[in-house]
């Protein structure tokens, strides 16, 4: 049937892509990142729940499979369009007004360093409408709040189907609270970020 027209329109005018998991979402960020097309002229960050040195090739496997250039973050990058940025385990990564990331090493936020909320909140601080997040599958309530600030702002806000999720305590926590515009099932999400 294809994507919402108002929602397709959102996309093509969005600058920031922002993709929040943590259980049962590695398979899903993995795809994605191979679906993005190379001509997207979009920020993208990753925000996925990892332990220190778990995952530790993540971004050598996103990066292989990436037609778009893509790295883990590091304190004061510039953020670039067509560039796919990963948040790195054991801090919180914050985008500043400036243009720049910031990494922070206080508490972890859902027992989560880094915390999809964190960089959440910060995005929704400077990018409102011109911001799209995406929730998929994770165990807990991580990235829910700072998706509400997200919706609250004016960016788009996009929950997997808790159905389709492996682990749907992070979306329906989204759902719950209205941080979601839209619900998407995975295969929706797939065909809407592919669209140019």
């Amino acid at each position: 049937m294809g994507p919402d027209k108002n929602l397709l329109e959102r996309w093509r005018t969005t600058e920031i892509l922002l993709l929040g998991g943590s259980a049962g979402s590695f398979k899903l960020l993995f795809q994605i990142v191979k679906l993005l097309p190379a001509s997207l002229n979009k920020v993208v960050i990753i925000v996925i729940h990892r332990k220190r040195n778990f995952f530790s090739e993540i971004e050598k496997l996103f990066a292989e499979n990436s037609s778009i250039p893509l790295h883990e973050i590091e304190d004061k990058d510039v953020l670039k369009k067509n560039t796919i940025y990963i948040a790195p385990a054991n801090y919180h990564t914050l985008i500043e007004k400036e243009g720049y990331f910031s990494l922070d090493v206080s508490e972890a936020v859902w027992y989560s360093k880094p915390s999809i909320d964190v960089t959440f909140e910060s995005a929704a601080e400077i990018y409102d409408k011109r911001c799209m997040a995406v929730l998929l599958s994770g165990a807990n309530q991580d990235g829910a709040e700072g998706m509400l600030k997200l919706r609250n702002s004016g960016a788009v806000t996009i929950a997997q189907h808790p159905d389709d999720a492996e682990m749907d305590e992070m979306p329906a926590a989204a759902i719950n609270i209205g941080a979601a515009t839209y619900i998407l099932r995975t295969e929706e999400i797939f065909e809407l970020l592919q669209i140019q």
